[in-house]
């Protein structure tokens, strides 16, 4: 009886455990997302889903997309909830075409951009010189002569002579680049440094500016400016390592600080040497790039871009903040400076058509070598007869190879024919164009060109977009502010500072310039699957404005404010107060 029993118990425990483990265990509960933004506008640049009015972040990208109750249902303790209170989400903004370390140097030498004449610059240096050791370079960029009023005189080509300048700095050179960057303005004691005299052979594709009596004015346009720089190279190079290296961190700094605190997320540089890559490459393996970079190489001739390329290309390095595959050339000058490639000579300098930087043949055998490592090819074209000699090296390269999405592309395209427009989009070739530069440059253009050619070619942007092409905007910082809302603004108004429109015909809707700014600069990179709108999967690189671009009154498009700045989902502006030069 007892074993009985004992039996029964045993049976009755065994089938209690049995019900016990056959009992489904509850899933264990996702936890919430890192952040959400609720309480604004969402505008996506998703063409499924234009707008929304909240995102959840989750590991630096995005995870939902939809109504601030649908995304309020993740939260939970661990979620950080950002209220926008009224305010715009957008993706962040791509800067399409800038020099990220020249933005960084010009924070740290003169500003010229706002001098309205001559005698202020000389003033400038004048200061300068006070606190300069006697030797020191001093170095400044921003300066157009068009914006001087009145014209220096004597002058020559539109700018002054370097003797009121020399005479306020006899003991430092002095050395000012013209806001394009292709041309630079040097004292007596920069031209004595670099041998330029009344001697000197102006070199291929440079004019060393000259006065009545063949003296050299101190104006340096385009090629003429390299044995200055050089220069200028000869005495940095004195610096020690650590010297060089912080200068290079302190430009890093100030850089990503100014991009940051426009709403910019991602920018693509025009471009930088193996050296800097080098350099920029540490940094981006520290976790220290502010921004994520993609990197054209530039200023390496094609042997060693033969040889050294392969060790170089890198796409989507040190978690998606470094990429170098793309090569940077130019075929020809400015417009500003007389030294853009036209079909025909300039209207008020009928003696030139301009200055080419390349032989075209050189240019073919860059494409040649891009082609071979997986680069894509930006070519710097301002003339029209610069676009059409890139356009034909681009076609013969395509038609050997049209299986290739290579996505090359034209930096500025400023001045194009009429026949060149539908050639970009039947190439597939990205119009890396700068919205700014047309109203900032608007003043002028007609007189370089004249009326017709300026209303026929000039920064043609709705000809472009209805042809098909895809266009990626920017602001060719430091020749410009790095400003997307300047740029954007320029680009729907084409309003000049004297209030007239530059050819409005032209213009870009406000949703046609968004696109311009995100995912058409994505797709100029090959990264439309990770940047440009804001999807479910894609990086969280977000910017929050006080007010809707797609909606504010066109009075107050100029005055929108960038609030906040996210890359990967962390908050990088506002932040630590930004750095000052």
């Amino acid at each position: 009886m007892k074993i009985r029993i004992l039996t029964l118990a045993l049976l009755i425990l065994m089938l209690a455990a049995c019900a016990e483990q056959s009992e489904p265990t509850a899933p264990a509960t996702e936890p919430g997302p890192d952040m959400v933004l609720i309480g604004g506008t969402v505008i996506t640049m998703n063409p499924d889903q234009p707008s929304a009015e909240a995102v959840a972040i989750r590991n630096g990208r995005i995870e939902s997309v939809g109504s601030r109750a649908d995304i309020e249902a993740l939260i939970d303790e661990r979620t950080r909830v950002i209220d926008l209170a009224g305010k715009t989400l957008l993706p962040g903004f791509i800067e399409g075409h800038g020099h990220f370390l020249g933005l960084g140097q010009a924070r740290m030498m003169l500003d010229l951009r706002d001098t309205t004449s001559f005698d202020q610059i000389v003033e400038l240096v004048a200061e300068a010189v006070a606190h300069a050791e006697p030797g020191t370079w001093i170095t400044g960029r921003g300066w157009h002569q068009e914006r001087w009023s009145p014209s220096p005189q004597p002058s020559y080509d539109g700018v002054a002579t370097h003797h009121a300048l020399s005479a306020v700095s006899p003991d430092n050179p002095v050395l000012l680049t013209h806001a394009s960057g292709h041309g630079s303005f040097a004292n007596a004691r920069a031209m004595a440094a670099a041998g330029i005299d009344r001697d000197t052979p102006d070199p291929d594709g440079g004019t060393i500016v000259r006065d009545s009596d063949g003296e050299a004015t101190g104006f340096l346009r385009q090629a003429a400016q390299l044995p200055a720089r050089a220069a200028l190279q000869r005495a940095e190079a004195n610096l020690d390592e650590a010297a060089r290296q912080a200068r290079f961190e302190r430009q890093v700094e100030l850089a990503g600080a100014e991009a940051l605190r426009h709403g910019i997320t991602s920018f693509h540089d025009q471009g930088a040497s193996f050296a800097e890559i080098d350099r920029l490459r540490t940094l981006a393996e520290a976790g220290r790039l502010p921004v994520r970079l993609h990197l054209a190489v530039r200023g390496e001739t094609n042997a060693d871009m033969a040889a050294r390329l392969s060790d170089y290309r890198l796409v989507g390095h040190a978690n998606d903040f470094l990429t170098v595959r793309a090569i940077k050339r130019q075929i020809d000058g400015a417009l500003g400076t007389h030294g853009a490639w036209l079909l025909r000579p300039y209207s008020d300098k009928p003696d030139t058509s301009g200055l080419p930087q390349t032989d075209p043949e050189d240019l073919r055998q860059t494409a040649r070598i891009a082609l071979e490592h997986g680069f894509q090819l930006n070519t710097h074209a301002i003339g029209d007869r610069g676009n059409r000699e890139a356009l034909d090296i681009y076609q013969s390269i395509f038609e050997q190879h049209p299986d290739h999405d290579l996505r090359w592309r034209i930096e500025h395209a400023q001045n194009l024919h009429p026949d060149e427009v539908p050639r970009f989009a039947a190439l597939g070739v990205i119009a890396s164009m700068q919205g700014i530069h047309a109203t900032s440059d608007g003043p002028w253009v007609p007189s370089r060109l004249g009326e017709e050619r300026a209303r026929r070619k000039a920064y043609v942007w709705r000809s472009l977009l209805d042809a098909g092409a895809t266009i990626c905007n920017g602001t060719d910082v430091p020749v410009e502010p790095i400003s997307p809302i300047a740029s954007f603004t320029a680009t729907v108004t084409r309003r000049m500072a004297n209030g007239e429109a530059f050819f409005p015909e032209q213009a870009m809707t406000r949703e046609e310039a968004l696109q311009s700014y995100t995912l058409g600069c994505a797709q100029a990179v090959f990264e439309e699957e990770l940047l440009g709108s804001i999807r479910p999967g894609k990086l969280a690189d977000l910017v929050v404005l006080n007010a809707n671009p797609l909606t504010v009154d066109e009075s107050a498009l100029a005055e929108l404010q960038v609030e906040m700045t996210l890359v990967g989902g962390e908050i990088r502006f506002p932040g630590a107060t930004d750095p000052q030069s």
